[in-house]
């Protein structure tokens, strides 16, 4: 009799410490974790617009394109690179030589024309030599160009003629 009742007892106690204060189901069942309030999205777009340059500085901007890219065209012809790599900087050499020219004036302007010219005449000699047989010649022509245009188109020699 006393092992019924200290039995029932136990499942008793039992009972109500399982229990608790809080129903059965809340007490073990996962809380939800709170979710952090979302920003909402800026659907309005903002252009930004770039600093303007003056024309000393348009003209300095792209004569340090075009000597990087020319110095990095005869590091490419002296050092054996690959023929692509050499077609590339000779294009971005053109394409930053463009812009500059529309910056002087007409007279400067057919001067450096005439290196213009030179230079896509390398640029065919370079695609043209598939296997690299003139590249020490190409160099030569490059540098050529490249002191020409240094020696003409230096900013101090043409900060009087930029439009």
């Amino acid at each position: 009799m006393k092992s019924k009742i200290l039995l029932l007892v136990t499942i008793c106690l039992l009972l109500v410490t399982m229990l608790g204060c809080d129903a059965f189901v809340r007490k073990f069942t996962r809380k939800r974790k709170k979710e952090a309030p979302k920003e909402e999205m800026v659907l309005v777009p903002e252009e930004y617009k770039p600093p303007q340059l003056t024309k000393e500085e348009v003209y300095r901007q792209y004569f340090l394109f075009w000597k990087s890219w020319h110095d990095e065209l005869i590091n490419s012809l002296s050092a054996g690179a690959s023929h692509k790599k050499q077609i590339d900087c000779i294009n971005e050499a053109l394409e930053n030589l463009e812009p500059l020219r529309t910056t002087l004036q007409e007279a400067k302007q057919k001067k450096l024309d005439i290196y213009i010219n030179q230079l896509k005449d390398l640029k065919e000699s370079i695609a043209e030599d598939l296997y690299g047989n003139n590249v020490a010649q190409n160099r030569l022509t490059a540098e050529r160009i490249k002191r020409g245009i240094l020696r003409d188109f230096s900013y101090d020699k043409v900060k009087k003629y930029l439009v």
